[in-house]
């Protein structure tokens, strides 16, 4: 294929996957299944008619791309709101996802004909989640969970995938091993998650003391850093024998949860980097599988769906929450809300590079599943949160006309702080809040309109106050303007 051709269909293809996804909008189901989609119309069997029959390579770029997924997905997770449902949310993330995979494993041996760890190894493949899809069905209507559904949903989400990587990679060990040293075995096993967890901390950690320290000539080279410290602690982490994936996902969370330069532009730039990534590795994929076997599989496919959405998904969640604050329906809605994604797709890749000889099978089944259960799923969460009287219309985050981001020049930030009723800055005038000299209220947003704050501007409760100072001053301010007033302004 000459240069100019191979340039125009891929640019062609990212488009139209761009393009495409303003249709899983309209219809409320999540983009993936558009870029899937696209990936296998351009396949071999499809109209596009590309012949790539590589799964060695369609595992790199897959693994490639996880990396950036998980990163950005954690740089924008606030622990403020994962905190109060972390305990949850890794027994979710982690027992949860063993339970799947057993019950899945289990199944799959007795009913669809498959040897015991081959069994326990399509479990493995499919027992994590996708944050993305279940998101993206919830965005699309402007729809949002109550309590702490939805911050449960993408901490466990986010967090699952290196367990389903750990199981997947351990199992494919076991079936290709002639020999096996068990003592060494379980030597490896246990320090997977540990030493990513630790790996990804201790780089998370490091990673501001750098981008707080190194002074760049150009800040294009930020995003470059930033990627490179992603590459680097799963890298490391692999390196060390323990999981790359949850060493990433670490290292974001720590990384997005403290403070750096440039953190604004950054976050939106891995943002970008994420979507991209998710087009290309389901473009991959989609090429990857060949259409016209999917029908061989459809009788297992429904089979083994059925079982993973009405009773091995369900029984992870009840056995996984069976303490706690809970209820049935919110257990429920958890159980249905568990979408299969990309990562199940890209796993199902790690018996083709181990030579296994039924893995064109196992692939085109787990890429059977997925597409049912997003399709399934998708279409129906927001529908069945409805019906549990679970949802609530969900607020956009606000877009300021004016933003600021954190340089090397000066260490003030920018916060929006509510007028909340009843308190000290409700009814008052900017000028009669005796707020401290070096404290700027850049904006007033009032509703969906912004106001430029002058000394006479009352304030009403609902205002929210975009306010500039150094993070100390901040919390200041904010709890002053925050806490109750005793004797209202007349």
């Amino acid at each position: 294929m000459a240069n100019g051709t191979l340039f125009l269909l891929v640019g062609l293809l990212l488009g139209v996957s761009v393009f495409g996804s303003k249709m899983s909008g309209r219809f409320g189901f999540p983009a993936l299944l558009i870029f899937l989609g696209v990936g296998m119309l351009a396949g071999s069997d499809g109209l596009g008619g590309i012949s790539f029959d590589d799964p060695h390579l369609a595992q790199r770029v897959g693994s490639f791309s996880l990396v950036f997924i998980l990163f950005a997905g954690a740089l924008d997770t606030r622990w403020k709101e994962v905190r109060p449902v972390l305990g949850p949310g890794v027994l979710l993330a982690t027992l949860g996802v063993f339970l799947t995979a057993l019950l899945v494993g289990g199944f799959a041996f007795l009913f669809l004909g498959f040897a015991p760890l081959e069994g326990l190894l399509l479990g493995a493949i499919v027992s994590s989640t996708d944050a993305a899809a279940v998101f993206s069905v919830l965005r699309s209507r402007g729809v949002g969970l109550r309590g702490g559904l939805k911050p449960l949903l993408e901490l466990e989400s986010g967090s699952n995938d290196p367990m389903a990587a750990f199981l997947t990679a351990a199992l494919v060990s076991l079936l290709g091993a002639e020999t096996l040293s068990w003592p060494r075995f379980a030597l490896w096993a246990l320090g997977q998650m540990p030493l990513g967890a630790l790996a990804g901390f201790l780089l998370g950690r490091a990673a501001l003391v750098i981008l707080n320290r190194v002074r760049l000539d150009h800040e294009g080279l930020y995003p470059v850093l930033t990627s490179s410290l992603a590459l680097v602690t799963f890298g490391a982490a692999e390196s060390l024998g323990g999981n790359g994936f949850l060493g990433v996902y670490v290292m974001g969370l720590v990384l997005g949860n403290g403070r750096f330069l440039h953190e604004r532009s950054l976050t939106r730039f891995h943002d970008g980097l994420g979507w991209l990534m998710q087009i290309v590795m389901f473009l991959i994929l989609g090429l990857l599988v060949f259409p016209s076997r999917l029908p061989a599989v459809a009788p297992q496919g429904l089979l083994l769906t059925g079982f993973l959405l009405f009773v091995a998904r369900p029984a992870a969640v009840f056995a996984c929450l069976v303490r706690g604050a809970w209820g049935f329906r919110e257990k429920v809605l958890l159980s249905w809300a568990g979408l299969r994604g990309a990562v199940p797709i890209v796993l199902a890749t790690f018996p083709f590079t181990a030579g296994h000889p039924r893995s064109d099978l196992i692939f085109h089944l787990v890429f059977f599943v997925v597409l049912l259960s997003v399709f399934l799923q998708g279409s129906t969460l927001m529908p069945l949160a409805r019906r549990l009287g679970l949802d609530e219309p969900s607020e956009p985050r606000p877009r300021y006309p004016l933003e600021l981001d954190r340089t090397g020049h000066s260490s003030d930030e920018t916060r929006e702080i509510e007028v909340v009723p009843g308190s000290r800055a409700e009814g008052r005038r900017v000028a009669e809040l005796g707020l401290p000299r070096e404290v700027l209220i850049l904006l007033v947003r009032r509703g969906e309109s912004f106001l430029v704050p002058r000394g006479d501007t009352a304030l009403r409760a609902g205002d929210a106050l975009l306010v500039l100072a150094d993070p100390a001053v901040l919390d200041r301010v904010e709890e002053g303007l925050t806490e109750a007033e005793e004797d209202p302004p007349t």
